[in-house]
């Protein structure tokens, strides 16, 4: 019994060890940073505590404030002289301060620091400022003096988090945009989410939804094999969906007889305008589909109908018919000169893009939002921590709304939102 004793006491206090050494050391996670070139088709992104942000193109960087504090700002040192400017401005401050700091490259990064190599170089960048058009880059000062790494395709480091800083100091201050509230900034994406679900197009999608609040729903359009017009995202997903095993696209008929899930409704061309006409404040927003005069002769009420459209040639034959268009993300970025007249010149008052450029575009999203042409973005629940709540907060005023799968606006300091 005495041996059992002693053994157990043991066991005991060696568990306490370990409860806490655990303790002392939680949230001691190593830095990761990964770095892709343009070549790699893959986000970079870091991982700070846990957290993980993901890149978007030209150079971000991270000042690191303490152990787990940390602000960072991406700049598109390959499009914009400016941006690479301000990309400069901000490391002379952060070397002039000691701060401890990183620097990550994604997809192509250096186009536009052509003007700043001798002064990155006089900073102490030297591989940066000889960095190549589609190279992978990392920086750091961990160690106090830089380092630097690049790849033709894709470099990576991990770094122990420093515990014993503590820098107080602010480069990237958030910028609050302020707007109206509004129940329009808001789209249903697919019909939005039904009990946890994304991307029905359903029924009782659009029903649960409008009673929330929505009155803009984005319905996926396409077409089955004797070409009639349904909502879904693609076939490969309604088969998932609902459990259909047989040729894609389905016939009409087949596609009438399955339920997303057993338990949802799916829509075809009668089913989605006898739902629209007995909610006539409800506007359709498509996606997909490519045919606007087609599609607007068919649908009930085309002054309720807002057609994201993916050509410049269906761009035009829709603004010259008076439908109204959603230019998307691809067809925007392909326009050759000023985007801003273009779109003012076809008369053009909604543009769709990925939230995940956002940042590197605010020059552009505040000249569209001056001229009265209103940004939605897409992508929203695509990163972690970036859902409707966070978009909102951080990303209303510089972009006007959202395609949401939840509906987020009720809340009391937005109740006085107009309809």
């Amino acid at each position: 019994m005495p041996f059992e004793k002693k053994t157990y006491l043991k066991v005991a206090t060696f568990l306490v060890f370990i409860l806490l050494f655990n303790s002392a050391f939680a949230g001691s996670n190593p830095i990761v940073m990964k770095s892709h070139s343009f070549n790699a088709k893959k986000r970079s992104n870091f991982t700070i505590d846990g957290q993980i942000e993901q890149l978007e193109r030209g150079l971000t960087i991270i000042h690191f404030q303490s152990n787990k504090a940390f602000e960072f700002r991406t700049f598109d040192t390959h499009s914009s002289e400016e941006e690479a400017q301000k990309f400069v401005e901000i490391l002379e401050k952060l070397k002039s301060n000691n701060a401890v700091f990183s620097i990550l490259g994604h997809d192509s990064a250096a186009k536009s620091l052509i003007n700043f190599q001798k002064k990155l170089k006089q900073l102490g960048f030297t591989q940066l400022s000889a960095l190549k058009g589609r190279q992978a880059y990392i920086m750091h000062n961990f160690e106090g003096n830089y380092h630097e790494q690049t790849d033709a395709i894709s470099t990576s480091i991990e770094l122990k988090h420093l515990a014993s800083l503590n820098d107080k100091v602010v480069y990237f201050e958030k910028i609050k945009y302020t707007y109206e509230p509004h129940n329009n900034r808001y789209i249903a994406h697919a019909g939005g989410e039904i009990n946890e679900v994304k991307s029905t197009n359903s029924l009782e999608a659009l029903n649960t939804n409008y009673k929330k609040g929505f009155r803009l729903f984005e319905l996926d359009i396409i077409e089955t094999s004797d070409q009639k017009l349904v909502a879904a995202h693609d076939w490969k997903m309604w088969a998932r969906f609902t459990d259909y095993n047989g040729p894609l696209p389905p016939s009409h008929e087949e596609f009438k007889k399955h339920k997303i899930y057993g338990d949802y409704t799916t829509l075809d061309l009668e089913g989605i305008n006898s739902w629209f006409k007995s909610h006539p404040d409800a506007t359709l927003v498509t996606d997909k589909i490519n045919d606007p005069l087609a599609f607007a002769d068919a649908f009930v009420d085309k002054n309720r109908l807002i057609m994201e459209l993916f050509s410049p040639m269906a761009i035009e034959k829709a603004t010259k018919n008076g439908i109204q268009v959603m230019v998307s993300q691809q067809p925007l970025m392909s326009i050759v000169g000023d985007k801003l007249n273009y779109l003012l010149v076809n008369d053009i008052k909604y543009v769709s893009i990925s939230r995940r450029i956002v940042a590197s575009k605010k020059d552009l999203m505040l000249k569209l939002q001056e001229n009265g042409i209103k940004v939605y973005v897409y992508n929203v629940n695509f990163d972690p921590g970036k859902d409707e709540r966070y978009v909102q907060e951080n990303e209303f005023g510089l972009i006007y709304g959202m395609y949401a799968d939840k509906w987020i606006a009720s809340e009391p300091k937005k109740a006085a939102m107009a309809k």
